[in-house]
């Protein structure tokens, strides 16, 4: 679950993913107008800035192995500093020593040679990025084992890189609070900033999460569903037979309806946690987060019980490698559309933080 874009550089990576060469074309430089009108205030601006945060996670880990990660030559600086952030900390895997992640704070001292003297309104003050598959022999047999982790478990809570994120968000928001910080990952990285967002929800901490390409297909969650479904059949076989056998007894239906109208009360009572998804419908890896059914359409309405914000590619690649790419969702070509469904896989993922079960 990587990227050609990222997570599999060609050999020239030096020159390939050099900030001028493949960043967005179109990007407005900060200055002392976004304190009157902020760029960040702008959902493609916030998208653009969180996609290039996380090649800055990818191209961190290229640095340290070609050895240019303290050098003029490094590649992640370029791909944070016109967003006037810094590298707070790298998150660095214990299993194999690589850089996994990348803490980015707001930096006032860069900022005021553009003058800008306070931090325009709806900038977070930290975003945790986090990496997604980069194939290279350093780092493919623990990123391939957090992959499979996924696809058996659907969980990576037993990886030490859900460890380490959840850390350095606790430890950030508990220093900037949860409505400044936000989390972005891409591939297997969405996964992860998925399920450490998804853990903080369960505390009541809602952070603003952007999600890349997310993985939606895993054995465990099929089974899971195959299952639910087996519950569901028995339950109503033994309701009719009851039913048949007792017509004197309330109706058999009557539990039932009364689980799904609590459901529904707790789904608009209970504050919900809505991160953003990117999703490219070419993309085998991610496609089943989508409504199949058709076009997603442009809506700015606010939906009561809506689980996630799915933006949908509706004009972009269509080959897989790079419809699972990075580079699309901060490429001017591309079109998006906010959908006006929910997601229902992502209602199925984050279920428990809206029924109880």
């Amino acid at each position: 679950m990587g990227s050609n874009a990222a997570g599999k550089p060609p050999a020239s990576a030096s020159v390939s993913w050099e900030f001028h060469t493949t960043g967005p074309r179109n990007l407005s430089s900060p200055g002392w107008r976004d304190l009157i009108r902020s760029s960040w205030r702008d959902p493609n601006y916030r998208r653009v800035a969180m996609s290039c945060f996380v090649q800055a996670a990818y191209l961190l880990e290229l640095d340290r192995q070609e050895s240019t990660g303290s050098g003029e030559n490094a590649l992640a600086p370029s791909w944070w500093k016109p967003f006037k952030y810094k590298l707070l900390r790298p998150l660095i895997d214990s299993r194999d020593g690589s850089i996994y992640g990348a803490l980015l704070e707001w930096d006032q001292l860069s900022a005021l040679s553009d003058l800008i003297v306070l931090k325009p309104q709806a900038a977070p003050k930290a975003v945790l990025a986090i990496r997604g598959t980069l194939l290279r022999p350093q780092t493919v047999a623990r990123d391939l084992e957090d992959d499979l982790r996924f696809f058996a478990r659907d969980s990576l809570r037993g990886s030490v890189r859900f460890t380490g994120a959840l850390e350095v968000l606790k430890s950030t928001i508990h220093k900037h609070g949860s409505s400044n910080v936000c989390v972005a990952g891409h591939s297997l990285g969405a996964a992860f900033a998925l399920q450490v967002g998804k853990a903080l929800a369960k505390d009541g901490t809602f952070l603003e999460c952007h999600l890349f390409n997310p993985p939606s297909v895993s054995l465990a969650m099929g089974l899971r569903k195959i299952q639910e479904k087996a519950g569901k059949a028995l339950k109503r076989y033994i309701s009719s037979s009851s039913s048949s056998s007792n017509a004197s007894g309330g109706s058999a239906e009557e539990p039932q309806v009364a689980s799904q109208i609590g459901e529904e009360k707790l789904i608009k009572e209970v504050k919900t946690w809505v991160p953003n998804l990117y999703i490219n419908s070419c993309d085998y890896i991610c496609c089943f987060y989508a409504d199949r059914s058709g076009v997603a359409t442009v809506t700015t309405e606010k939906h009561s019980g809506v689980h996630s914000k799915l933006y949908v590619i509706a004009k972009g690649p269509n080959k897989f490698l790079e419809a699972h790419g990075l580079q699309q969702w901060w490429s001017d070509d591309s079109e998006l559309h906010l959908a006006v469904q929910d997601s229902k896989l992502m209602y199925r993922r984050l279920k428990s933080l809206y029924v109880q079960q």
